[in-house]
This record gives structure tokens, C-alpha cells and sequence, in this order.
């Protein structure tokens, strides 16, 4: 038996019966991973203007404590990365750009998870399908192929042979169809979700551009440098407050 005989006997004996399966189980593992990436980007919701002009307020009044506790409230990947570059503000702005490019990778990691399966299996389930298509041809000619020796055995085979053939090639297709339907969600599904992630990371850049404006204007002597905590406590307490809380540091 040459080695066309045998990959031919083996398609014929296996049948397309188990790429379907093959495409159902992938079709699974698709909706699943669909179902979790659209919770994920569901949960970074924020209103992101809101969340820009709060924090360009907090800066401009030097309340770096009240930037950090707004962005630490809030879910979004954009604030994750500009929390990022607001704990380097100390170091400058080099740091702090530094910082956020860092953390933006991270999060590019966060919002593109998993979805490489999608895009491949958008791109390859029709393939898969049309494997199933060539067995099911494969076996339809076998079926036509098929001769017995005798006449009466002829004549049977003649009923036969029909009704295999149409069955493989009842199969063939079905098997087409199912690798079309799998891969049309997949290929929609990872289409929107990359757009999100882009939709995020370009948010996150803008957001990160209020921060780094901020730092530039303190490093060139353009604004007040951010104040120390301990100096925005004593300026707001009242007259002869500063004085007593010293003299009880002191003792």
C-alpha cells in the first residue's frame, strides 16, 4: 500500500465527523474568551472627560494627593498608567514619561490578552471547515469508485453508490458551513475588540499628555513646584496651629 492509499483509506475510515466536532469545541473556547474580554473592557469603563478635567484642576492647584486618590478611584487602564507616571512627578518629567510608557505596555498586554486566538481561528476555521470538505469529497469518489465483481453485486453497489455519494457530499458541506459560522463571529468580535484597545491606549496617551504638561511647566520654572504634604497641611491650618503642632514635634 503506497503512502495515497493509506492517507485515502484513513480519511474515508475517520470521515469529516470529527473536524465538526473539532469546530464546535473551538466555537466554545471562542464564546468564552468573547464573553471574558467584553466583561474586561466593560469594567474599564470611566468617564474620561470628567476624569482629564478633574485631574487638570488637581494639578494646577498642586494637589497631588487629591490627582492621586481621583485616578486611584477610578477603573480605567488610562488611569492605571497615568497613576504611574504620578508617583515619578518628584523626579521630573523624563521620569514620570518614562514611567507611563512602562505602564501603557503593560496594560497594551491586559487589553490585547487572547485575542490572537480569535483572529486565528476567524482565520483558519473557514480552512478547517473546508478540510472536512475534501474528506467528505475524497469519500464520495470512493463511493463512485467502488465496483464488485460479480453483476448482481454491480447492480446493488448501483443503488448504492448513490445514496453514499449524496451523504458525503451532505457532509462535506455541512462541514464548510459550520467552519464559516465559526469564524465570522471570531473574525467580528476580535475586529471590535482590537478597536477598543486601540480606543484605550490613544485615551491613555491623551491622558497621560494633561500630567506630563503639568511637569514640563514645573521644570521650566513655568508653575509652582507640587508641595510637600506637610506644607499644604500647615498652610491650611489656622493661625498659631503650626506653631503648637512644631513645639509638640519638638517635645
Amino acid at each position: 500500500m503506497n503512502l495515497v492509499e493509506w492517507l485515502q483509506r484513513l480519511m474515508t475510515n475517520f470521515g469529516a465527523g470529527w473536524v465538526m466536532w473539532l469546530l464546535i469545541v473551538l466555537s466554545v473556547l471562542s464564546v468564552a474568551i468573547m464573553l471574558e474580554r467584553g466583561w474586561f473592557y466593560w469594567s474599564l469603563r470611566d468617564d474620561l472627560g470628567t476624569l482629564a478635567s478633574q485631574l487638570r484642576d488637581f494639578l494646577r492647584s498642586n494637589d497631588i494627593d487629591g490627582a492621586r486618590k481621583r485616578l486611584e478611584k477610578s477603573p480605567s487602564a488610562e488611569a492605571a498608567v497615568v497613576m504611574a507616571g504620578l508617583l515619578e512627578a518628584d523626579r521630573g518629567a523624563k521620569s514620570a514619561d518614562e514611567a507611563m510608557k512602562g505602564a501603557a505596555a503593560l496594560q497594551r498586554m491586559k487589553l490585547e490578552k487572547r485575542l490572537a486566538f480569535l483572529g486565528t481561528l476567524g482565520n483558519n476555521a473557514p480552512f478547517i471547515g473546508l478540510f472536512g470538505t475534501v474528506i467528505g469529497v475524497v469519500q464520495a469518489f470512493e463511493a463512485l469508485g467502488r465496483q464488485d465483481a460479480t453483476a448482481a453485486a454491480a447492480g446493488a453497489a448501483s443503488q448504492m453508490a448513490p445514496q453514499e455519494v449524496m451523504y458525503a457530499i451532505a457532509e462535506a458541506l455541512v462541514a464548510t458551513a459550520v467552519g464559516i459560522a465559526v469564524a465570522i463571529p471570531a473574525v467580528a468580535m476580535y475586529n471590535l475588540f482590537n478597536r477598543q484597545a486601540k480606543a484605550v491606549l490613544a485615551n491613555t496617551e491623551a491622558l497621560s499628555r494633561v500630567l506630563l504638561a503639568h511637569l514640563v511647566a514645573v521644570d521650566t520654572g513655568h508653575a509652582p513646584a507640587p508641595r510637600p504634604a506637610r506644607a499644604a497641611r500647615a498652610e491650611a491650618a489656622p493661625p498659631g496651629a503650626t506653631d503648637d503642632q512644631d513645639d509638640e514635634d519638638e517635645g
